[in-house]
This record gives structure tokens, sequence and C-alpha cells, in this order.
């Protein structure tokens, strides 16, 4: 028997498929919606989730999210478009792009290579990545993976497939920790990795 009404359950559910989410956090927030929650401001809330999935899409030409044709950083004629930073995740992109530093372009894999979770170089954003390579419109690729088994699996990958083409392949430097998680570091520690960064 359920402990809250079926609405109340619902929602509950609704949060603990979130990441990190557990029982108790969900049912706090559940509560919190019903009881603090103005009718006004829930709409505005549900709307905006609805509004993600609606106006929100991948960019064709490097993986980011955006609501326009091209992201805000490709169609900027600012940046060099000759240069393409290789990310794991659109978090990792904002992690980079916050330090307005970096003045290229990016590529978003959506993921690494991970055979403990059955995720293949099929599932992940490479074939764009190889295209744009082939047509020579990259002349330096870095590669931003995570510090872990699977970041360092992709990024040699990447290396391999990408090897005969006329393409400087460097690799960030590591001051980030093995095991680090780029969207994770601090500002510093990213900026000096993008200095270090290295022939791959």
């Amino acid at each position: 028997m359920n402990k809250y009404p079926n609405s109340l359950e619902n929602l509950i559910e609704a949060f603990q498929s979130l990441p990190s989410v557990g029982r108790k956090t969900a049912e706090r927030y559940a509560l919190y919606i019903f009881s603090n929650m103005e009718e006004e401001k829930l709409i505005d809330f549900s709307n905006s989730l609805i509004s993600i999935k609606k106006d929100i899409k991948k960019c064709p030409c490097c993986g980011n999210i955006t609501e326009n044709d091209l992201c805000n950083i490709c169609s900027d004629p600012q940046r060099n478009k000759k240069q393409v930073l290789v990310v794991e995740s659109i978090k990792d992109l904002y992690t980079i792009e916050s330090l307005k530093e970096y003045k290229g372009i990016y590529h978003v894999l959506g993921g690494v290579i991970s055979f403990s979770k059955g995720i293949t170089i099929h599932d992940l954003n490479i074939d764009s990545l190889e295209e744009k390579v082939k047509n020579k419109e990259v002349n330096e690729l870095i590669l931003a993976t995570n510090a872990t088994l699977e970041g360092e699996t992709t990024a040699r990958y990447l290396k391999e497939l990408l090897k005969d083409y006329d393409v400087k392949i460097t690799r960030i430097a590591h001051g980030l920790p093995v095991g680090g998680d780029i969207s994770y570091l601090d500002e510093m520690t990213i900026l000096k990795a993008m200095e270090g960064r290295r022939e791959y």
C-alpha cells in the first residue's frame, strides 16, 4: 500500500529516476512542491521541463545543445573553426567554456567507450568528427576526455582512427587527477591542463 496518495507517489518516483536522488530526497522535493510552491510557479516549473525537450536540440556541427540551427559557439564568427576540442559531455564543454580562455570550437562525443556498460564506438558521436577531419576542416584536435580508463581508451581509439589524416592531435595535460572528471575540477587546474597539452 502506498504511503502517500497516488499523484504524490508518482511525483516521488519521478524524482527518484534522477541520478543520485534517493527515496528520502525525492519525498522532500515532492512534499516541498505540494506544500510550498504556488500554482503559478509550479506551472512555470513544469513548462520549463516540457520546454527543454521541445525546444532544445543537438547542434549538428558539434553535438552541443541549442535552440537554433547551430549552437552559439559554432555560429560565432570569432571562434577558430580549425581547432576542435573533443569532450565527453555537454557538461564538460560548459565547464571549459566558463574559463573564457579557449577560442576554438568543440566536438561532444556523448560519452566514452565502456565495454562494461556496453558502450561502443557506434554509440558515440564519432562519424561526424572523422568527416570534419577527412574534409580538412580541422588543423588541430585537442582530446579532452577524462583521465579514466574509459576516457583514455576513447582518446587512444580516436588517435588510431585519425592517425593517417593531416591533422595535429594533442591531448590535454593531466595535471588532472587519474580518475578525475573535468566538470568537477577547479578553473586553474583545467586551464593548466589546456596550456600543457601535448602531441598525442
